[in-house]
């Protein structure tokens, strides 16, 4: 990659003087770049830098789309603006900017535009939680781990934008950019985590994944199923049955045509040992009932009220100590947050599974939406609203296509 003033590409002056300060004076070190020779390994710091080219040769440009929050609300369409001429961040000397090829969608955006997790936080602020792309720009610091054109993907707020400003110490590596990784990033770790901290799976124990097609409970069931466990799965028609067989699960419920509280009742009597539930409301109980002497139900969410003004569905929690005391059954939360020290350990097993062959990572583009596959920012919206239709199979990933000859 060359920089000259001519292409648009050079450093500032005062980002040139910055670098240069950074750097072993020519007559301590002798590098051969001091005379105009070649390196093997050029550092440029583009921390303070407005114009360049980026690894691929097209205008990084001043400007980018991305998806901002204007309005509390958990109405996404009501809450969240595109906006069109936003500045390109620019990465600061310990971190990467990340052009955006693949951004994943999750039940928990509405719970973010609608300010759950900070009642501190007002509008305006970013929105979108994981992305994959490739590594455009990046600060001196970063260099020492990461180059230009690295393929990485992240976990930070402000993903569903063209480009995004990741600390380097949060990225991670990726041998190509696939949106097979996006599916591991939030979705697959939360399902690794939960089970592997709050499981205590073991062979022959019976488990039950609610919505057991979707991004996270397709994990939940192959996880099961890999410790040896008989695994049953709800989901809501026969195509998603049809996956779930196809990665392991040993009984389906289509809830849709099956009653699950009598499927439960006639062919599970002794109950289940371990729920992994995100629906909430009437599933939530329902799961509840179902458990065994020391049956463990793990709370990773409750989508069914993420919907509503308080963000709830009702529970019959009245009777929720009794029943957990006379089975001795625990009913355990589980928030991602809350296990960032194991999370590096457990995207790494991950990872390896799945370039072994021994894990499905299932994407869904939307491709049998009424309007198609979910490409640009702009389909951000639909893919939301595709989720809460129930319509998805595998992770909702939204493609954010870019070409080199243009400059976005």
């Amino acid at each position: 990659m060359s920089f000259s003033a001519k292409s648009g590409a050079s450093l500032s002056s005062r980002a040139a003087r910055w670098w240069w300060r950074q750097q072993p004076s020519c007559a301590a070190a002798a590098p051969a770049w001091c005379f105009g020779g070649s390196w093997s390994r050029p550092i440029l710091d583009m921390s303070y830098s407005r114009q360049f080219l980026d690894f691929q040769g097209s205008s990084i440009p001043s400007s980018m789309k991305k998806l901002v929050v204007t309005k509390l609300s958990q109405n996404f369409r009501e809450a969240v603006t595109l906006q069109q001429d936003s500045p390109v961040p620019l990465p600061g000397d310990g971190d990467l900017l990340v052009r955006n090829r693949f951004v994943g969608i999750n039940a928990s955006d509405i719970n973010y535009s609608a300010g759950r997790y900070d009642a501190s936080v007002k509008p305006p602020f970013d929105i979108g939680f994981e992305g994959v792309g490739e590594v455009v720009a990046l600060g001196l610091s970063a260099s020492a781990d990461y180059s230009v054109g690295q393929a990485v993907a992240y976990v930070k707020a402000g993903s569903f934008a063209e480009y995004t400003v990741v600390p380097a110490r949060q990225a991670v590596p990726l041998p190509s950019v696939k949106p097979e990784f996006l599916t591991l990033m939030v979705s697959g770790a939360t399902a690794y985590l939960s089970l592997k901290e709050l499981g205590d799976l073991s062979e022959g124990q019976k488990v039950l994944v609610t919505a057991a097609a979707g991004g996270t409970g397709q994990f939940a069931v192959q996880l099961a199923k890999k410790a040896n466990c008989h695994v049953i799965g709800t989901c809501s028609s026969d195509e998603k049955g049809g996956f779930l067989k196809s990665i392991g699960c040993d009984r389906t419920i289509n809830y849709k045509t099956e009653n699950v509280e009598s499927v439960l009742r006639k062919d599970y009597p002794e109950g289940v040992d371990v729920v992994y539930e995100s629906v909430g409301g009437k599933m939530f109980d329902l799961a509840l009932n179902a458990l065994a002497i020391k049956g463990r139900l793990i709370v990773i969410g409750f989508i069914a009220g993420y919907q509503n003004p308080t963000g709830l569905q009702p529970v019959k929690a009245e009777l929720l100590p009794a029943k957990l005391l006379r089975k001795s059954a625990s009913v355990r939360g589980f928030f991602l947050n809350h296990y960032l020290s194991d999370y590096k350990m457990a995207l790494q097993h991950l990872l390896k599974m799945y370039e072994r062959g021994d894990l499905v990572c299932e994407v869904d583009f939307g491709d049998m939406s009424p309007e198609g596959k979910f490409t640009g920012l702009e389909s951000v919206f639909r893919a939301v609203d595709y989720m809460y239709m129930g319509k998805n199979i595998g992770k909702i990933v939204v493609e954010l296509p870019h070409s080199v000859n243009s400059k976005l």
